[in-house]
């Protein structure tokens, strides 16, 4: 099957757990009054669901190629992309001076779901191009900024991010790749750099990467990394384009999934160097950059949102499909074989489902989450305001794009055991979404990485008040549940609230250990990355459950939020012991890795 959007959910999300009310009621989001979220929502799906999510298995199929140097993405990509380009979407965040419409995170999140539910290779290059206009719009000169960002913006060109080597992955000491000074205030960059993003394709006119590389006096370290903008194309003073610049194409890989996204080994500098300009200050391209990744961190747990969605709303057509078995409350003594019942009627297949669908819309929720705190974060005029906007999106953040992820290819597998053998079979499509989910706990710093960041630099801002502030908001949705006298909640309360209690005591731990035995604390951050994200997966259900009360959609909220809560928060206990008496586990089991 296709793809629909779930509008109705998301706009749900939006409003009850991301707070979409509140930022236009204290006036910090007035472009979208007046239902301007639900018409471009719809238009979004619309587009989604016509022109992109119809190219997802011809991507998949075809892939992307390279011959004589030249890449060619498969049959309706560059069509598909020029209109979805044309129709304005690229310029839906971008700055207002530049031609972007400078809509909210929040509602440019929700775009970016439903782009990668329908195609997830498709997504990926507007994903980097995005992150490239907020790298040179918050870092760049002005004439790096007349020069690319409206092109950028507009999505007439597209943007990469190159920072992986074949001897530096997540390690970006061991980065090679070289800058020299010209004399005119460019640079000349040589290197290879490996895994990039639609680093080459035929789908715009130009091609804008931004490259890390070291200058020869720089310190050793990440400290002496700097960020360059090296065009495919140079661009003359009047805008057109020029001559093709010293670099090159010399790779693209054969993956495991998003075969139609062309990921590209590139070479620059074969003859001269490739003409680069400095973004930001030398030896500090590092900071650059991570305006970059933190907003892919953001994208990519979308992702996970998106391919996690697609697989469920697959599963469930199918489900209700494929008849196999007789269901328990089958009329007797009919004949043989006219009995069988669809699936979906059978209790393991509807808790599949349910864990599915479940999972999904947490992951959703925290994303969300996560979007509406960086608008906050951008839009607050109070400074103490602003500052806890911002500690809340960099703690939720990595959250977000581990546990998002890791949802997607659980959710994905899933997909594939309802459709038992035939999810075995690529014909069904339920094959390449556990194929295409897999890239995304790895990428954009491993959700390994992500759990490290959570626990060594976030739990401690603001001395650890900022995460035991998201606490307490948790344990209010847990005391709203508990006093709503709701029998549709069944066990909910008790099961929110000793997940809150097990974070809360895990938190502590973690705040004080990371410290003095940094290496048990290590030991123990992602089960602890996990224990925060299903307490908060688990409450932002419930709040949107309390919120849908009386809304048509109501019951089947509440039937989330609950299985939610007596299915997957229970594991809250077992996750807190792994935390704190876990770590000896792992730091005494030299034997197992002897050589």
């Amino acid at each position: 099957m296709s793809y629909r959007a779930p509008v109705e959910d998301i706009i749900a999300t939006l409003r009850h757990v991301a707070g979409l009310d509140g930022l236009i009621a204290e006036g910090l989001a007035p472009e979208l009054e007046g239902g301007l979220t639900e018409a471009v929502l719809e238009e979004a799906a619309k587009f989604a669901a016509d022109v992109i999510a119809p190219l997802n298995r011809v991507g998949d199929t075809h892939g992307s190629t390279l011959k004589d140097g030249v890449v060619t993405t498969p049959p309706g990509w560059k069509e598909a992309y020029k209109a979805w380009a044309e129709a304005g979407w690229n310029a839906l965040p971008g700055p207002e001076v530049y031609g972007g419409q400078a809509l909210p995170t929040l509602l440019q999140s929700a775009c970016t779901e439903m782009w990668n539910s329908a195609s997830l290779a498709f997504a990926l290059g507007p994903l980097l191009t995005i992150g490239a206009i907020e790298a040179v719009h918050a870092h760049g000169s002005d004439h790096l900024k007349q020069t690319y960002l409206a092109k950028l913006v507009s999505g007439e060109w597209m943007g990469t991010m190159n920072l992986t080597e074949p001897q530096a992955g997540s390690d970006l000491n061991a980065l090679r790749s070289k800058a020299e000074r010209a004399g005119d205030g460019t640079y000349r960059i040589t290197g290879q750099k490996i895994f990039i993003t639609y680093g080459e394709h035929g789908m715009t006119e130009n091609i804008i990467h931004l490259v890390l590389a070291r200058l020869p006096d720089a310190p050793p370290g990440t400290r002496g990394i700097s960020l360059f903008l090296v065009p495919k194309y140079l661009v003359n003073a009047d805008g057109t384009l020029g001559a093709h610049n010293d670099l090159r194409c010399s790779g693209i890989e054969h993956k495991l999934g998003i075969h139609a996204s062309p990921t590209c080994s590139m070479a620059y500098g074969d003859k001269d160097g490739a003409i680069g300009w400095l973004i930001g200050e030398e030896n500090r391209g590092l900071a650059c950059m991570f305006t970059m990744m933190n907003n892919a961190r953001l994208n990519v747990a979308l992702q996970g949102v998106a391919i996690a969605e697609r697989a469920y709303q697959q599963a469930l057509a199918f489900a209700g499909e494929r008849r196999q078995g007789t269901a328990l409350d089958a009329p007797k003594g009919s004949a043989k074989g006219s009995a069988m019942s669809p699936i979906i009627v059978h209790p393991d297949v509807r808790r599949m489902l349910l864990d599915m669908r479940a999972k999904t819309q947490a992951a959703r929720a925290i994303s969300y989450m996560v979007a509406a705190a960086l608008d906050r974060s951008h839009r607050e005029t109070d400074e103490t305001r602003r500052k806890a906007a911002s500690e809340r999106a960099a703690i939720l953040t990595p959250v977000a794009k581990a546990y998002a992820t890791d949802i997607g290819i659980d959710v994905a597998s899933t997909g594939v055991q309802i459709h038992g053998g035939m999810g075995f079979i690529e014909e069904t499509g339920a094959a390449q979404h556990l194929r295409d989910a897999r890239i995304c706990t790895i990428y954009e710093g491993t959700n390994g990485i992500q759990a490290i960041d959570l626990v060594l630099r976030k739990l401690p801002l603001s001395g650890g008040e900022a995460v035991k502030a998201l606490i307490s908001e948790m344990r209010g949705v847990a005391g709203e549940v508990e006093g709503a006298n709701t029998p549709g909640f069944g066990h909910s309360a008790a099961r929110l609230k000793a997940a809150i209690d097990a974070l809360e005591r895990a938190t502590d731990w973690m705040l004080a250990t990371m410290g003095a035995k940094p290496g048990e604390a290590l030991a123990g951050a992602t089960p602890y990355l996990k224990l925060f994200a299903v307490a908060q997966g688990g409450t932002g259900l419930a709040r949107k459950a309390l919120a849908m009360r009386s809304e048509e959609n109501g019951a089947a909220a509440l039937a989330t939020a609950r299985f939610f809560a007596e299915h997957i928060v229970t594991e809250a206990p077992a996750l807190e012991l792994a935390v704190t008496e876990g770590a000896g586990a792992v730091e005494d089991a030299d034997a197992v890795f002897a050589a």
